[in-house]
């Protein structure tokens, strides 16, 4: 996918979180039939990818790590989304993912910016003039340790890292994006 430059330095993009903002966040899904598309998804992605916007995923997924779905069950999952996605004219850039439970310590679960700075280098990414949009504190600490200074906390979580607020996705067009 074609992303307008942010700066001279990389391309900009829009990091989603997975659950609660891709898809209604039922606790741990990890098949088809569990997946629901949030509503306004679709036109939202659409027209962030129409501004130029790289489409990134970060998705912490302990589910993995604690033994209640396979690796393989979340990239049959992730495959799945990504068609429906793209039926729906919309490409994402990379899906990133931590299959790691809290216990473990690791530099990509979210609050760690790990995810995000792999992002950076792999895809060549201006986090400056990026924006990050999640349901949870941890999403906005992990955007807000990584550089990227536009971060959109949806929903009704309390949160003192994020930059905005949005009640629906359908919010996030009103923000100067």
């Amino acid at each position: 996918m074609d992303g307008e430059t942010g700066t001279e330095t990389g391309r900009r993009a829009f990091f989603i979180d997975r659950d609660g903002v891709v898809n209604v966040d039922h606790g741990y899904v990890a098949h088809a039939g569990d997946f629901e598309f949030m509503a306004d998804v679709f036109p939202v992605l659409r027209s962030l990818s129409s501004k130029g916007y790289l489409l990134v995923v970060v998705t912490n997924q302990s589910g993995i790590g604690r033994g209640y779905y396979t690796d393989e069950d979340f990239r049959k999952l992730t495959d799945w989304m990504l068609q429906r996605l793209s039926a729906e004219g919309i490409e994402l850039a990379a899906v990133y993912s931590c299959p790691h439970s809290p216990e473990e310590e690791c530099d990509c679960r979210k609050p760690e910016p790990g995810m995000f700075l792999q992002a950076e280098r792999e895809l060549g990414l201006d986090m400056s003039a990026s924006w990050m949009v999640g349901d949870k504190e941890s999403d906005m600490q992990a955007a807000e340790a990584a550089g990227i200074p536009n971060r959109v906390l949806l929903g009704k979580a309390e949160s003192v890292a994020s930059t905005h607020r949005a009640a629906s996705l359908s919010e996030l067009l009103e923000l100067p994006v």
